[in-house]
């Protein structure tokens, strides 16, 4: 990325966090935690799936690979299909989490053409990509090309009058107070036309 990238804020915020890696998915786990995720005993599951109670707990206990004729037992009993067996559980939604950020105090990371205030930069692996931006280019000329990236993009003029320019529609004045809401992987572009500096607020996707 050029010192003149704004996307480089994109980049660096996809890039929070470590890489999360998959572990393989244990079968005999996985039927242990679906048959106690609905109650059953050992008896119950096994009478339900038409096997024996020593089948099915050497299965959760890896002490046998089932056949598919098995497999399928065992899905029957668990009202799930063959390949939910296989499928490792949705992970939970993580609740309660909250970032505060003080006035003035984000993360700066300025371009040739914007001042970039990260918001909320404590928090990982966040979905979207908060920031306040100081608008300094005053002409499409200050830009090396389109700025475009993968997802949506929410943006709201805090102070001042500023141009957007985007790569499929008529460029729009807005002022504050304004908001605009696009395809970020359509080209697009902000001046500031007022005296001062405009200052906006950014909210990006980060999936």
């Amino acid at each position: 990325m050029t010192e003149k990238d704004p996307k480089s804020i994109i980049r660096i915020a996809r890039e929070t966090g470590a890489e999360e890696l998959v572990e393989p998915l244990n079968l005999a786990t996985r039927v242990r935690e679906l048959r106690k995720a609905r109650g059953m005993t050992l008896e119950q599951a096994a009478g339900q799936a038409g096997l024996a109670r020593s089948t099915l707990s050497k299965i959760e206990n890896g002490q046998m690979s089932p056949t598919y004729e098995a497999l399928k037992k065992l899905a029957t009993g668990l009202e799930i299909s063959v390949p939910q067996l296989f499928t490792p559980p949705v992970k939970e939604q993580v609740n309660g989490r909250m970032a505060l950020t003080r006035s003035g105090e984000g993360a700066a990371h300025a371009t040739a053409t914007y001042e970039h205030e990260l918001l909320a930069n404590a928090l990982t692996k966040k979905q979207m990509l908060p920031y306040r931006a100081r608008v300094r280019a005053r002409s499409m000329e200050e830009f090396d090309g389109w700025v475009r990236h993968d997802g949506e993009e929410f943006l709201y003029v805090l102070t001042g009058v500023i141009t957007l320019y985007t790569e499929f529609y008529e460029p729009v004045e807005m002022r504050r107070g304004d908001s605009a809401y696009y395809d970020s992987t359509m080209g697009h572009n902000v001046i500031s036309i007022s005296d001062e500096d405009a200052t906006i607020l950014w909210v990006t996707s980060l999936v």
